[in-house]
Formats: C-alpha cells, sequence, structure tokens
C-alpha cells in the first residue's frame, strides 16, 4: 500500500481558485472509493486557505490513476476544467506525505504560522472520513500521528504561544481599522455557527465585547446560542441588526452571500461605518462590499498578508520535532510493510515442518521419540528464522523491503501478497458537523 496527497494551498494557488475547487468537498472521499480500484482509502481536508486529499492506493503504480480519478471528480462537482484542476494540485507521496501533514498540522505551513484552529481542522477530518467508511488503517494511522506532533510542537515549543490565528489576526486589523478599538462598544453580527464562528465568538468576548448577534442560513442560530450566548437573527431580523452593526464577520461558507447593492440599501441611513471580516473560504460576502463607502473589507488574504512572523529559533525548533516525528513514522511504516513477507516465510517453513513431522508420524507413530524430534525440528526453525525476519525489518528501515520480497520469491518460489487496504468502521466520536460548516 502507497500513501500519497494531493495539495493544493494559499502557498501555490490564489484563496479564490481554492474555494472553487472546494465546492463538493464533502462528497469526494466517498466518490473517490467507489468509482476508482486505484483508491482504498480518502481523507479530505479542506480550510479556509487549503484543499487537500490524502489517498492510499493498492502499488505505487495506481497512483497515477488515483491522481487522475480524484482530478475528474473534483472537475465535474466544482465545474472547473480538468486541466485547470490538475494544475492546482501538487501530488505528494512517500516520505513527503507525513512531512508536509505534520507540518500543516503544527501550524507550519498555515497563513498565520503557529494558528491553533488547523490541528483541529486535521483531527475533524479524520472523524469525518471514519463516519464516512473511507479512512483505511494507514490514513488513520497517519493522521492519528499528525494529531500527536501538532500537540509535542505545542507543548515543547513557544510557537503561537501567543494564541494566534486567522480569527485573532482578522480582529487585530479591525482593531486597528476603527475609530474606537474599544470592543465592548461595539455591535457585532456573526454569519455562520461553524468552528470559525465559534472561535470569533469565543474572541470577541475575550475582547469584552457583548453585543454579538448570530445568523446562520440553515437555521442554527438558536442552538449555538443557547450554548455560546449572544442573539440569534432570522430573516426578519438580520436587516436592522446589519444597519446597525459596526463589524460583521463572515464565517459560514454558505451559498448565500451578502451581495454589495444589498448592503448599500440596507446601510443607507446607517451613520457608522462598518468592517466586514469574510474569513468564509467561499465568500460571505460580495468583493464589492469593500468598495462601498464607510465599509471597510478584510478577506483571508489581508490576514495572511497582516500575520506576522513567529520567531525563527521556534520555527526551527517545531521543524525538527516535525521531521524527527515524519522520520518515525516512516520507519514505522515501512517495517510494517515486510510483515506480510514476515508471515510468508513462516508460513512456508511450518509448512514444510508439519509435511515432515507427517511423515515422521507415519513411520514411528506418537511416540516419545517423534515428540523428541519433532521439538528439535520447531527450535531449530525457530533460530532459522531469526536472522530473515531481523534482516527484513532493518531493510524495512533502509527502504528496501522490495528486495527482501524479491528475494523470497527468488530463493523459495513465495509469492507475498500484501492484505487489501480495509476502510476504519465508523468512529464511535460523532462528527462535529457544525463544526465542519467553516472548517
Amino acid at each position: 500500500m502507497v500513501l500519497f496527497s494531493l495539495v493544493a494551498t494559499h502557498a501555490d494557488i490564489d484563496l479564490e481558485t481554492v474555494a472553487q475547487l472546494s465546492n463538493g468537498a464533502s462528497g469526494i472521499a466517498t466518490s473517490a472509493l467507489s468509482g476508482s480500484p486505484a483508491v482504498t482509502g480518502a481523507v479530505v481536508l479542506a480550510t479556509c486557505n487549503r484543499y487537500e486529499i490524502y489517498g492510499e492506493a493498492p502499488h505505487p503504480d495506481d497512483v497515477e490513476a488515483a491522481r487522475a480519478a480524484l482530478v475528474a471528480q473534483i472537475s465535474d462537482v466544482s465545474g472547473l476544467s480538468e486541466p485547470l484542476v490538475s494544475r492546482s494540485f501538487s501530488t505528494r507521496t512517500g516520505p513527503e506525505v507525513s512531512q508536509h501533514l505534520f507540518a500543516v498540522s503544527a501550524g507550519l505551513d498555515s497563513a498565520v504560522v503557529g494558528e491553533r484552529e488547523i490541528a483541529g481542522q486535521v483531527r475533524r477530518a479524520l472523524i469525518t472520513a471514519q463516519h464516512e467508511g473511507t479512512a483505511s488503517s494507514g490514513l488513520v494511522r497517519l493522521f492519528q500521528a499528525a494529531s500527536k506532533t501538532a500537540k509535542d510542537v505545542g507543548a515543547q515549543t513557544a510557537l503561537g504561544s501567543r494564541g494566534l490565528s486567522i480569527v485573532s489576526v482578522a480582529l487585530d486589523l479591525a482593531t486597528d481599522l476603527s475609530e474606537n478599538p474599544d470592543w465592548s462598544t461595539k455591535k457585532v453580527v456573526v454569519f455562520g455557527t461553524g468552528a470559525y464562528a465559534g472561535a470569533t465568538m469565543a474572541l470577541l468576548r475575550e475582547r469584552g465585547c457583548t453585543d454579538i448577534s448570530v445568523f446562520s442560513s440553515s437555521g442554527r442560530a438558536e442552538g449555538f446560542v443557547a450554548t455560546r450566548g449572544g442573539t440569534a437573527l432570522d430573516e426578519e431580523t438580520l436587516r436592522p441588526a446589519v444597519a446597525a452593526a459596526d463589524v460583521m464577520i463572515g464565517c459560514s461558507g454558505s451559498d448565500t452571500r451578502v451581495e454589495a447593492d444589498e448592503l448599500a440599501l440596507v446601510r443607507a441611513d446607517s451613520p457608522q461605518p462598518l468592517i466586514a471580516i469574510d474569513l468564509a473560504l467561499t465568500h460571505d460576502f460580495d468583493p464589492g462590499v469593500g468598495e462601498l463607502e464607510g465599509v471597510e473589507l478584510l478577506t483571508l488574504e489581508s490576514v495572511r498578508l497582516a500575520a506576522p512572523q513567529e520567531q525563527a529559533e521556534s520555527l526551527a525548533q517545531a521543524s525538527g520535532i516535525v521531521s524527527g516525528a515524519a522520520k518515525a513514522f516512516e520507519q514505522e511504516r515501512e517495517a510494517r510493510s515486510v510483515d506480510s513477507a514476515i508471515v510468508a516465510l513462516r508460513r512456508h517453513t511450518m509448512n514444510v515442518l508439519d509435511a515432515e513431522m507427517e511423515k515422521v508420524r507415519a513411520r514411528h507413530g506418537c511416540t516419545a521419540a517423534a515428540e523428541e524430534v519433532e521439538f528439535a525440528l520447531r527450535r531449530m526453525v525457530k533460530q532459522l528464522l531469526h536472522v530473515p525476519t531481523v534482516r527484513a525489518r532493518e531493510l524495512a528501515a533502509n527502504g528496501q523491503q522490495d528486495e527482501y520480497v524479491a528475494a523470497l520469491e527468488a530463493l523459495y518460489g513465495i509469492t507475498v501478497e500484501q492484505p487489501a487496504a480495509r476502510a476504519v468502521p465508523q468512529a464511535e466520536c460523532p462528527v462535529d458537523h457544525q463544526g465542519l460548516e467553516s472548517a
């Protein structure tokens, strides 16, 4: 089995293209497994500035077919041409897969280096895949190792110790743009009830903001504010709330967005300026909103450009932890890859032993002498298998497991059958669908 990933991030393409690619992301893993035998497992990680698909294929030769199948499916659901989709994704295989995901989970590849949200998004991506039955055992180990690495980086370095996140940087920008930086005086309207909305509510509270209203086009606002505070809005109360707002924050990524001309009408008689913060991957606010008089529009691109650089020492330490964890993961994975070969060699050897013992019993019966012979032979076989087993682990650790398998076929005529990928059963933990709404 081989792990691979298709990666499209803010570092390589514009966020608008990332958003378009992500349309229909929730169904890609399931359709990939049902649509192509080259894909035996899939986990989708879609956030505000990245769209990544982690997959498992039966053999390295199947990766290209798996990639082609995924590109075709993404093209179909996003409406983008296959050549554009193909150009937008870089492909990683082998150790590059774990190295990248571990760095992502630790916040090293984020627009805001060391951000906190991404680790939770990686964790929820795995939970979703387990719930849908698309996470192979290899992918489960990969994502669990990534989450552990993120915890180690958080515990062992100063990276992100200031609590930086995409939301916090956006609110810092809004503070700088405000005539009055006091958040306790501001009226805020939040769009969405997902992970970013929850993080936004918490940070607004920390800054002293108490007048927070929440709107959800899916009707989840009542349940959301019941546990977090604030006022739930509906279609009727949304307009006057926006008219009176000092800040509105988009976190939903829903199909319904605030259009510039509509906002202009709603705000026609509003004397105070408005800061619109759009944190949604697919844009909650029409980009034309930023051109309206008295309105400042902050986007994910604004956040990326304003994000502070973490100290070089913390980055170097975190990068070292990530590299070490990725190397350890690959060594363990390579060691696992020869398990089938070791089992095949043991089975072959024991079958030979059992056949010879049948001959001994047929000639001498089940006597004490036959038992002594069997005991001696089994002890000898165990000793003979010790060195090949140790060598298998050593070769696997050096990436030479294929040579070991080839040697078994050449010397003993043993064909090593790799176990079929097995989708992991539904996770016991319930999926946080609300948390995925904006992630």
